[in-house]
């Protein structure tokens, strides 16, 4: 796909609407995030989309800066989260590699479901460490798209050529954490709610 952002943009008014896959894991996933938070927490998520899981987390810490490549997905964020009167969260449009953000400036990294979507997640993952302080984690939510069923794989490169599909990356359970211990983290909690899908919060060493 020649240009993600304009992918993005086109489906943001689709993706707002379309409701939770799963309501039950999504508030699991919630649930496992906000254990670890803090209330003085500074949180950064990239691939925040319309914002609506920034919008929930916001009560549980201090600041969170949600970003995302689309612009249209943030102006839907920023509709909502003015809405519900929340003043914590700031969006910006951009990707890791576009913004300039201090290292070790935050305490959690939020990337959820958006490592499968990226062109370089070793880059991606060693970006995060970069920008969390130690001891910092990282949560993630991934499909694992090696564990995809076939069929799926099949189509996938079929629908990207008529711009149906964004690209993707193709990773397993294994490989994924095989790249973030690799680029310095500790898996301190996984979890695998479907046999193509893996949660994972995983921790920054300590310097």
């Amino acid at each position: 796909m020649k240009d993600p952002r304009k992918f993005w943009n086109k489906l943001a008014p689709r993706y707002a609407k379309s409701p939770v896959r799963d309501e039950k894991i999504y508030q699991q996933k919630l649930e496992i995030t906000q254990s670890y938070f803090k209330p003085d927490w500074s949180v950064f998520e990239f691939g925040c989309g319309t914002g609506s899981t920034a919008i929930v987390h916001a009560p549980y810490v201090k600041q969170i800066l949600a970003t995302d490549i689309s612009d249209a997905m943030l102006a839907i964020a920023e509709q909502k989260t003015q809405a519900q009167g929340i003043s914590n969260i700031s969006y910006q449009q951009g990707t890791l590699e576009s913004l300039s953000l201090p290292p070790e400036s935050f305490d959690a990294v939020l990337g959820l479901n958006i490592l499968h979507l990226l062109p370089n997640v070793d880059e991606t993952i060693k970006r995060v460490h970069q920008l969390l302080k130690p001891g910092g984690i990282f949560v993630s939510s991934s499909a694992l798209m090696r564990d995809v069923a076939l069929h799926w794989r099949m189509l996938i490169p079929v629908m990207q050529l008529i711009g149906l599909a964004p690209q993707i990356a193709h990773f397993n359970k294994d490989e994924l954490i095989g790249k973030l211990t690799k680029n310095g983290f500790t898996i301190d909690h996984e979890w695998q709610p479907a046999k193509a899908s893996l949660f994972i919060v995983a921790r920054k060493k300590e310097n």
